[in-house]
């Protein structure tokens, strides 16, 4: 049983609500499964979430939103290597995803695969939430050109998208192959990708 502090029973809502989506999706993801989890009423949930479409918004954009923004955003805005800091995110992913974990997949990437084809909200909150990867990755780079760390003929805002659609393609590969070794041998090739970006100097120092 949660405690009956609002603020924690939101969060218990949302985090066990994620868990369901995880492991089944937003369509298959049932309240109740959320009151086993949680050890709520109906009536306690319905008094903060009118309905499971706004239990889904609210993940995204209290969640998942936030999650992105302290992973990636933050810590990008204070690097002085943006190539060398997403590296070191990404190995943090890494060390920390069991195969568990890597069979679930990203749930942003789920999440967009699944029902921004078919809800507008869903669509345009995740957008948002990709605008903020990319736009961090982007300034990054862009920062890097101008103290000399990254070549000068990269461009930060194609890379960026680039970047993020390799990132969520092979956590999305690995997820359907159930692969550690194939999500490992991918990271790998990106890491490479990554030093590419890198002026010559700067790669002698990383290696």
């Amino acid at each position: 049983m949660v405690s009956r502090n609002p603020n924690q029973t939101r969060r218990a809502i949302l985090d066990a609500a994620l868990e369901e989506i995880h492991l089944r999706g937003f369509q298959g993801m049932r309240v109740e499964h959320i009151l086993q989890r949680t050890g709520l009423t109906k009536g306690a949930l319905y008094h903060h979430f009118t309905n499971k479409m706004s239990i889904g918004y609210a993940i995204v954009d209290e969640i998942l939103g936030q999650d992105v923004m302290e992973r990636w955003v933050g810590p990008l805005s204070d690097s002085s290597n943006p190539v060398l800091t997403i590296i070191e995110i990404c190995e943090k992913e890494r060390a920390g995803r069991t195969a568990e974990e890597i069979e679930k997949g990203c749930p942003i990437n789920n999440l967009s695969q699944e029902m921004s084809p078919i809800d507008e909200g869903f669509r345009e909150r995740l957008e948002q939430v990709y605008r903020q990867w990319t736009s961090a990755i982007a300034e990054a780079l862009s920062r890097g050109q101008k103290t000399g760390v990254i070549r000068a003929d990269v461009e930060p805002a194609k890379i960026a998208k680039f970047l993020l659609a390799s990132l969520q393609g092979i956590i999305g590969v690995a997820k359907c192959c159930k692969s550690e070794q194939m999500l490992d041998d991918m990271a790998d090739c990106m890491r490479s990708y990554l030093l590419q970006l890198l002026n010559a100097d700067s790669v002698q120092r990383a290696v």
